[in-house]
């Protein structure tokens, strides 16, 4: 490579769980540059998840990393041109990549909820996928599904 490698931003950690995690979540989260709105709507978030899973012992930030393990993907599919076919070819994904997925899975399908607030509607996913449901972890499936269906071209990875 000719160019030097751009350096990685650094992000924060937030300020209530001092996680860099929770941060990355809220940067997508996040409208025309409100990140205090959208801290707010997590953290809300967050506390419904803790009134409404009171029988689970776990604290509900560690309720929500355990949504996002269940909803990350392993692998994917991408479109590979040979020979005038286009092939899905079965790929690894990068950990840094399988992170912003879930992310905005769990963002894109908790917006498309039917609900009052965007809060509920964040705290109905995050449960639905702690309990291994809902919208984001059926997309989680898919993408395995297809990456299974597909394994016989995996030796066009590239």
């Amino acid at each position: 490579m000719r160019k030097a490698k751009p350096k990685k931003h650094v992000i924060l950690p937030d300020p209530v769980y001092g996680d860099v995690k929770v941060t990355k979540f809220v940067n997508n989260l996040m409208y025309d540059g409100k990140k205090s709105v959208a801290y707010s709507i997590f953290y809300n978030a967050l506390t419904v998840v803790q009134n409404k899973l009171k029988d689970v012992e776990e604290a509900p930030l560690e309720i929500w990393k355990k949504a996002l393990d269940n909803i990350t993907p392993q692998v994917e599919v991408k479109s590979r041109r040979i020979g005038g076919a286009t092939f899905q070819v079965p790929t690894e994904i990068r950990p840094e990549r399988k992170e912003a997925i879930s992310m905005k899975n769990m963002i894109t399908f908790s917006r498309k909820r039917s609900g009052k607030n965007m809060a509920d509607k964040l705290a109905a996913e995050i449960m639905d996928a702690y309990n291994q449901q809902g919208g984001a972890f059926k997309r989680k499936e898919d993408m395995h599904r297809m990456a299974e269906a597909n394994k016989a071209f995996a030796h066009f990875r590239f």
